[in-house]
């Protein structure tokens, strides 16, 4: 089991206090040398992505990830892709989580933390925002979310603390604006004037009913709908349950059709190397392995545990699998021995030794995967039938 001081500062970005740079600090000794020479992906399918992203010190990942998801829908759809406004989305999404957290009389979870549907109901909310149009005032630079996380929940504390105040909503989205920055009403965009809704729907052009979250659990029926029981679904969203090995065939399916996936997953396993771009299951418990194969664990491709549902469940129970990170897999490839491996697009610039992409075995999406979200048309449509989807 992690150390629940780590657990509790992983998740999404949920706490306070520099959470996103605590989970890319832990993995930093998570590497090996000459391992970009040790690996030759090659790629058996790509779909087309826009540029890799920083989301610096913020826990937007979430945010990130599935804006980056949409800018591929939009390709995908023959349209000219835009660079979505990131913190736009996360700006909506703290507002309606301060509301639910009021009238949850504070039984929520609060700080940058959010999911991959989150994304999808601020954009049929409030629409969407061009890059140029909202920067968020650099929202993720240092210190930022932590100083606005301490004076937008001294203000949600207060509210369910004593007397109500009516007051409380307009002082926190104010709070908010005077540190993300204010959303225009309308603004210019390639000589033309939008709202954010006009602009998601005339530019961007996706109907956000088209698009599900999965996961799997065997704690509810298979193929129906359940709460997904993380701390960061403030807006208690269900997603449809299918099996484990479903996860891989509804991915697999969708990447070959052309489509991508936001996918929200744990990332804070020794088997995750952000350095190497390569993530997967070691066969092997670390604790268990020498000092020699502890050093080339990322040096060419290794074999894996093979995942039970037993086992992911598991996981997810002891608090082995959190959901910390959020990412967007954009293609398939192959390394020299023929193993199939995710390739995944990440937030974090393009730092590491594939310009801000990694490696992901299947085995490692099997296990860690804690939510991903699609266009329903990804998914075959056996499983569609299954979970009546039409």
């Amino acid at each position: 089991m992690k150390p629940l001081w780590l657990t509790a500062t992983l998740l999404l970005g949920s706490t306070i206090g520099f959470a996103q740079d605590n989970l890319v600090n832990s993995l930093k000794n998570n590497q090996s040398a000459n391992s970009a020479g040790s690996f030759t992906f090659t790629p058996v399918i790509s779909t087309e992505a826009t540029s890799v992203k920083n989301q610096k010190s913020s826990g937007t990942c979430w945010s990130y990830s599935t804006n980056s998801f949409l800018e591929s829908e939009m390709i995908r759809m023959g349209k000219k892709p835009v660079d979505l406004a990131d913190l736009f989305t996360a700006r909506n999404a703290y507002i309606e989580k301060g509301i639910n957290y009021v009238r949850m009389h504070g039984a929520l979870t609060l700080g940058d933390g959010g999911a991959c549907h989150d994304v999808i109901n601020m954009f049929a909310k409030y629409g969407a925002l061009p890059q140029e149009a909202y920067s968020g005032n650099d929202y993720g630079s240092p210190g930022s979310s932590d100083r606005m996380n301490k004076l937008t929940e001294a203000i949600l504390k207060k509210a369910v603390a004593g007397k109500f105040d009516p007051s409380w909503k307009a002082k926190y989205i104010a709070t908010i604006d005077s540190c993300m920055g204010a959303v225009p009403e309308k603004f210019t965009y390639e000589g033309k004037e939008y709202t954010p809704k006009t602009f998601a729907k005339e530019v961007v052009g996706i109907n956000p009913a088209d698009y599900v979250e999965l996961s799997s659990f065997n704690t509810s029926p298979y193929y129906e709908k359940a709460v997904l029981m993380v701390p960061d679904n403030w807006s208690y969203d269900q997603v449809y349950n299918v099996q484990m090995d479903d996860i891989i065939t509804i991915i697999d399916n969708a990447v070959k059709k052309g489509f991508t996936v936001a996918w929200a997953t744990d990332v804070s396993e020794k088997g995750f190397s952000w350095k190497n771009g390569v993530a997967y299951v070691p066969e092997k418990d670390f604790d268990s392995m020498s000092a020699d194969e502890k050093k080339a664990m990322f040096n060419g491709p290794k074999a894996e545990k093979e995942i039970t549902v037993t086992m992911r469940q598991a996981a997810f129970d002891d608090y082995e699998t959190t959901d910390d990170h959020g990412m967007q897999i954009t293609g398939i490839a192959k390394d020299q021995n023929g193993k199939e491996y995710y390739i995944v697009k990440n937030s974090w610039g393009a730092s590491n030794d594939y310009k801000g992409y990694l490696y992901v075995t299947k085995n490692f999406v099997k296990y860690k995967t804690t939510a991903f979200l699609l266009h329903k048309n990804g998914i075959p449509s056996d499983l569609r039938k299954k979970m009546s989807i039409k």
